[in-house]
């Protein structure tokens, strides 16, 4: 079967950054929307887009955090969102829509990894919950401003989706629970959750990506301890990175996120999952890179959206 998932030869790679990607291109009058757009990959994606004129709103969960972090940046807007949190989800979603404005940008960027087991909502396991059900509620929620504006939506996936497809007969792992299974088991739905929504959203202009944006040490490893991270090979026991090579620095890894949401080199095309600023190609059964076959199977992705429409009770596509 053809697959769209092949390099397109940008130009970019591993190395370059979210200024790199972004040189030469004018945001202004673009409004865009990044969530988890104050630490981290979400930062420097926040700083990246202001930088070239746009507009940015940064929904938080932690707003005087993140009113600090960007505190001197121009351009940046925050309000409170809390992606586990469905009533917090509407309750954005409504003070942005009444505000009467179009989006230009959607990068749902922000999220947890292999923390310990916990619960949201009704019994949600958590990673699957905030990573993927928080943001499907979210894009749901805000889609007139969405097609309006005939916005990218961006999906922040991870390398990790090797780790798990969908586990159809127990998303919430209810039984035997594995924090990187189910780490892996969110960022496969992440990519799902872009292969349809650019099935839905592509008549109103509206084309989204999925993306790994690259091994980094930010504080998305908060919940995995100093042992574990030692043990993996990650630090050495004073905290050094052990292969700095093996890590991006955050600029560079906001980068292909930043790509998939503004790059001229993907007008057209979308449902497409990349990495190191390129479309990235199938993966084989031992390959370390590219996208794995479950996580681009537009039946699983139907599926999902409709488990999704189901457990969060938002679906703006519903006949």
């Amino acid at each position: 079967m053809s697959t769209p998932q092949h390099k397109i030869g940008s130009g970019f790679g591993t190395t370059s950054t979210a200024d790199d990607v972004l040189q030469g291109l004018d945001l202004t009058g673009k409004l865009a929307l990044v969530t988890g757009g104050y630490s981290g990959l979400g930062l420097e994606t926040t700083r990246a887009l202001t930088k070239a004129g746009a507009q940015v709103v940064v929904p938080a969960r932690r707003r005087a955090t993140a009113e600090e972090a960007l505190a001197g940046l121009d351009g940046v807007e925050v309000d409170e969102l809390d992606l586990g949190d469905l009533g917090s989800v509407r309750s954005f979603a409504e003070r942005f829509l009444a505000s009467g404005r179009v989006l230009d940008i959607v990068i749902d960027n922000a999220g947890i990894m292999a923390c310990p087991e916990t619960r949201v909502g009704p019994g949600w396991e958590a990673q699957f919950a905030t990573n993927h059900l928080g943001h499907f509620a979210l894009v749901n929620r805000l889609w007139p401003a969405i097609a309006a504006g005939g916005a990218r939506v961006v999906s922040v996936s991870s390398r990790a989706h090797h780790f798990s497809g969908i586990r159809w007969d127990d998303v919430n792992w209810q039984r035997g629970y594995d924090k990187w299974q189910a780490y892996g088991q969110a960022k496969t739905a992440n990519v799902l959750f872009a292969v349809h929504l650019d099935r839905l959203g592509r008549d109103s202009g509206v084309r989204a990506f999925s993306l790994h944006p690259g091994g980094i040490l930010t504080p998305l490893q908060r919940h995995i301890p100093r042992e574990e991270m030692i043990e993996r090979g990650w630090i050495d026991e004073d905290g050094n990175i052990l292969n700095p090579e093996g890590f991006k620095t955050p600029q560079q890894g906001a980068a292909t996120q930043v790509w998939a949401a503004t790059s001229p080199q993907l007008d057209g095309l979308g449902g497409v999952y990349l990495e190191d600023c390129d479309i990235a190609e199938p993966a084989t059964d031992d390959a370390t890179s590219g996208v794995k076959s479950w996580a681009t199977d537009p039946a699983q992705a139907s599926r999902l959206w409709d488990l999704s429409a189901e457990l969060t009770g938002v679906n703006a596509f519903a006949a």
